[in-house]
């Protein structure tokens, strides 16, 4: 059994490497807000239970079995944040930090039937997909908002960014997965975006359009 320390740090690598490719102990540290010789005697601890291979001044890499982990405790905090906003009636900005703890609780029964009761869902509220009891993922190739063009009817599926500032700014546009768009008019000078929702004509700036999932209808 895993500790709360060493789900953190294996879940972490795992989320950096799927944003980057490759993970350094520097890009970990400022990551996880823990100083560099801390960092590196936990990657050691990790390299010694084969979840990981480590060399100094090299980037660190999931073995199988140490992704495998990782997302195990991703599989907790997805199906947790699904839980608190399909059956508990929570925002999707307010279930990160609640599921940043129940992820740690060491009982498969539990969130088998967490998922059970849910349907067996294949995405969180943020559009992320929630790996299998075996710690199988299915990864998206959605595209950003802004890799489209102007004319463009799009459907937003995910949002690359769960912080609460973020999604309480698309809550005041009252967007949400599903919502349907059509790109009116993009400024050349910031790419901001003028779109069309229902009937109203929104702003959106580029910083949140590339944050924003999507698929062309």
């Amino acid at each position: 059994m895993n500790s709360f320390t060493e789900e953190n740090y294996l879940k972490t690598i795992f989320n950096l490497s799927e944003k980057t490719g490759e993970v350094s102990v520097n890009e970990l540290s400022k990551a996880l807000d823990i100083k560099m010789p801390t960092v590196t005697s936990m990657l050691k601890k990790l390299a010694s239970k084969g979840y990981l291979k480590y060399t100094a001044y090299r980037p660190v890499e999931l073995t199988t079995s140490g992704k495998k982990e990782a997302l195990l405790v991703i599989r907790k905090h997805r199906l947790t944040e699904m839980f608190l906003v399909d059956k508990m009636g929570f925002g999707w900005e307010e279930v990160h930090e609640v599921a940043e703890q129940i992820e740690h609780i060491h009982s498969p029964k539990f969130f088998n039937k967490m998922d059970e009761m849910l349907d067996y869902p294949t995405v969180d509220p943020h559009g992320s997909p929630i790996p299998d009891r075996d710690g199988k993922i299915q990864l998206k190739n959605y595209r950003t908002l802004n890799s489209f063009q102007e004319g463009d009817k799009i459907k937003i599926l995910a949002v690359t960014n769960s912080d609460d500032g973020f999604l309480k700014y698309l809550n005041s546009k009252n967007l949400n997965l599903g919502a349907k768009l059509e790109i009116l008019e993009i400024e050349e000078f910031d790419k901001s975006m003028n779109v069309k929702f229902k009937n109203n004509i929104l702003t959106l700036s580029n910083k949140a359009a590339d944050k924003i999932l999507v698929e062309k209808i």
